[in-house]
């Protein structure tokens, strides 16, 4: 499942990339907490739901931009943790300095996590104990 889930943080930086590199003036909304949010985010978020939901349906999202009840998300003993778009003011800025993070936590520890970074094609991955660094593919 580690390769899958690798593969979707791929899939989701490909589109931010997309937008990143193509949009000459980048649309920015502000979320309740004034905090930015662009199309990238919203497309790397629908991404990434609509995979997890297909390779794990029993498992929920917690992601920030479709956050769940309160009173729903307390209660889950596993979960899929995810930042589509990590450091949107980075993004913004078109410095490069921006993830797709994406964690599996059970029983309220991480037990798988991928941490991709689409402007420098660097992923890192994370589970059972063991992390690897992989630079165009290769660990």
């Amino acid at each position: 499942m580690l390769e899958q889930i690798c593969d979707l943080a791929k899939e989701a930086g490909s589109a931010i990339i997309t937008i990143y590199e193509s949009a000459q003036q980048l649309a920015v909304k502000h979320k309740k907490d004034s905090s930015p949010l662009t199309e990238a985010d919203l497309i790397a978020h629908q991404i990434i739901k609509t995979g997890l939901t297909s390779i794990t349906p029993h498992i929920p999202l917690l992601s920030e931009e479709d956050l769940p009840a309160w009173q729903e998300s307390c209660h889950w003993v596993s979960y899929w943790l995810v930042d589509p778009l990590d450091g949107t003011k980075e993004f913004i800025h078109r410095n490069g300095e921006f993830t797709v993070n994406i964690a599996l936590i059970q029983s309220g520890s991480p037990v798988m996590g991928i941490i991709y970074a689409p402007a420098k094609d660097m992923l890192y991955a994370s589970e059972q104990g063991a992390a690897w660094k992989i630079v165009d593919g290769v660990k």
